[in-house]
């Protein structure tokens, strides 16, 4: 009894060094729950504490609650790391976390066929990895990073450090914390080389050549490190590729909002009979044709690309009474906030009804929405107006989600964001 009394002392003495969080009555809940959020309102009292530091919440009567990150530039207040008093938030924490991340992508190789010899993958997927506001994906021997909180910004030196040693192999990791999310915690965005293995950006390839060529999703990628969508390229549906790409074969495809060729090149591989790929963006578009080049795909007959808006180019589609037995509608995220909700699912619905259309009888429609604003159902019940509105009796065969490299915790479910149907008419 005395040992244990002692070691309560002692934890409670090296406690009280950091800042409090004093929430409102009542709103301890989700903390309970291992909710990772804190919002103003439930703050009861701020503490005098920088941007980024680690904080302690206690609820109404001061029972401890979590460690987390403190950002008083945004509406999300805490972002919580730890809900042990013993556990709390340093640098050998976030190389534990770092080290169990990366064992959870080894084990996805076992699980998923598609991952078992890929050289791409998502590493650290913020909350859902016990790192919040903290994105990590790997492209061959490079890591390339998103820090979007206030916390591992200020932590951004011990971050570049421990990445290094959490993955002995790779070369070098790289910042592209560009995302909208960073001005929301008061944040500018932030790009260069963050860490390089000995110190040299030279040694780790970098400074002379950007471009990885890696496989994941069972094709081959040729990814921007430095100059290309997100972290380089998008990773969330590499498990949906091929699964699309398995429907192809003998059908005339139309690839909308097609980036830089996932779902293309896999309705080729899956022989396909065509594809039009449509995109507004040339750069995309491009780095499609370097695709189909990296996959051996070189009968530029079977597929033409079209730089052009997805609205209005699917119309000039319908008036001109074009038809197909595939289509893939991938659009970027249409909400970045709630309150941008009602005005996306009406173009999500305007986009869904056009490509119904536009659909052959027993044609299929593979429809995505990656905000994660919309959840499932809402995003259910926009897909079945626009097929009430088009006219045609649509059933669902499947529904898809985003890669399992990019996980979702059942205590956090905002980290489900892309949620996806197959219809067929």
């Amino acid at each position: 009894m005395k040992d244990s009394a002692v070691k309560i002392s002692a934890a409670h003495s090296e406690n009280a060094s950091f800042p409090v969080v004093r929430l409102r009555p009542g709103r301890e809940r989700s903390l309970l729950r291992r909710h990772p959020w804190v919002f103003s309102g439930a703050v009861a009292a701020e503490p005098r504490a920088e941007s980024g530091a680690v904080v302690r919440v206690e609820s109404a009567n001061g029972g401890f609650l979590a460690w987390g990150f403190w950002s008083p530039e945004s509406q999300l207040r805490v972002r919580a790391l730890s809900f042990s008093p013993d556990e709390v938030p340093n640098r050998g924490l976030l190389l534990e976390r770092l080290r169990a991340a990366g064992r959870r992508r080894d084990a996805l190789r076992d699980l998923f066929p598609v991952f078992r010899d890929c050289t791409a993958m998502r590493l650290v997927h913020g909350e859902s990895d016990g790192l919040p506001g903290l994105v990590v994906d790997r492209y061959g021997s490079i890591l390339s990073v998103q820090i979007l909180c206030a916390g591992f910004e200020r932590m951004r030196s011990e971050l570049a450090e421990t990445l290094l040693e959490a993955f002995p192999d790779v070369t070098a990791a790289y910042e592209r914390s560009d995302a909208k999310a960073r001005a929301r915690e008061g944040l500018g965005p932030s790009e260069g080389l963050l860490a390089a293995r000995g110190g040299d950006a030279a040694e780790s390839g970098l400074s002379s050549e950007t471009v990885r060529t890696v496989r994941f999703g069972g094709e081959m990628r040729r990814v921007d490190v430095v100059g290309g969508q997100k972290t380089g390229t998008y990773l969330d549906q590499a498990v949906n590729h091929p699964a699309v790409g398995a429907l192809a074969s003998g059908k005339d495809v139309l690839d909308v909002c097609c980036c830089d060729g996932g779902f293309t090149v896999a309705c080729l591989r899956g022989g396909a009979k065509s594809v039009l790929s449509l995109d507004s963006s040339e750069v995309a578009l491009s780095a499609l044709r370097d695709n189909l080049a990296a996959n051996g795909i070189e009968d530029a007959d079977r597929c033409q690309t079209v730089r052009a808006d997805a609205f209005s180019h699917l119309r000039t589609l319908r008036d001109g009474r074009r038809s197909f037995d595939l289509i893939v509608l991938d659009p970027p995220k249409l909400a970045e906030t709630r309150g941008r909700v009602e005005k996306a699912c009406r173009a999500y619905k305007d986009l869904n009804l056009l490509a119904f259309k536009l659909l052959r009888p027993g044609g299929m429609l593979a429809t995505f929405s990656c905000s994660g604003a919309v959840d499932p159902a809402l995003f259910r019940t926009v897909v079945a107006e626009a097929a009430s509105d088009a006219g045609v009796d649509a059933r669902v065969l499947r529904t898809f989600l985003q890669s399992p490299d990019h996980p979702v915790s059942l205590s956090f479910p905002e980290g489900l964001y892309l949620k996806g149907l197959l219809c067929r008419i």
